[in-house]
């Protein structure tokens, strides 16, 4: 009898606050810094991972995920690791949305446009994109790179985004559409997951570092 393999760990970690998580502003695309708050944690997330030894690690194209892998990678001392950036797990473009105060927008707008904004499926934002746009992206990157590597038994550390990050748990983790509006990754989280050969989830490890933030 054929003992089942378990998959290498996929460590999956939003990036630390930014200049805009503390101000609530919608940022998207838009590249600013981590705050000093975020360089801080972006530290405490890497001390937490020291136990896990890395294969590679993968960032989008925002200098926020690059920032919180550096601080990430220096906690768990593991600063020499190979990094790869990927566009298909930037930020969702948040369109004419972009910059704006999401509290202010919230007042003007109302309760229930703003959630179905925020945390909808497929609730169209002028000039941006659905969570669903970003799901159709980040799905192939997943099964085509890191599910092989995941499966020949490496560990993989991924920094994403808010966004990114919930369209790639409604994959990993078979989420309904219906329930996305509920689905959420606070500041301070990582993930780890053992996949199945088709890239579902098999167990998850929930790790937080406590946070203080508008995001």
């Amino acid at each position: 009898m054929t003992m089942h393999k378990k998959s290498g760990k996929l460590t999956i970690s939003r990036h630390a606050e930014s200049e805009w998580n503390a101000l609530g502003k919608w940022t998207g695309l838009t590249d600013v810094d981590l705050s000093e708050a975020g360089h801080q944690q972006a530290h405490q997330l890497g001390i937490l991972l020291e136990d896990i030894p890395f294969a590679a690690a993968y960032h989008s194209e925002q200098r926020r995920t690059h920032q919180t892998l550096d601080g990430i990678l220096k906690g768990a001392k593991q600063e020499e690791l190979t990094r790869h950036e990927n566009g298909a797990v930037n930020e969702r473009d948040y369109g004419d949305l972009t910059g704006k105060n999401k509290w202010e927008v919230k007042d003007e707008i109302g309760e229930e446009a703003f959630h179905g904004i925020r945390r909808g499926w497929d609730h169209p934002v002028p000039g941006g994109e659905t969570l669903k746009d970003v799901h159709a992206r980040v799905v192939p990157f997943y099964l085509e790179e890191l599910l092989p590597r995941l499966l020949a038994g490496e560990n993989i550390l991924l920094v994403a985004h808010g966004n990114s990050i919930r369209a790639l748990m409604k994959y990993i983790e078979d989420i309904p559409e219906s329930d996305m509006a509920e689905v959420e990754l606070p500041l301070g989280t990582i993930l780890i997951y053992h996949v199945t050969t088709d890239g579902h989830c098999e167990n998850k490890e929930v790790r937080t570092v406590e946070v203080s933030s508008k995001a």
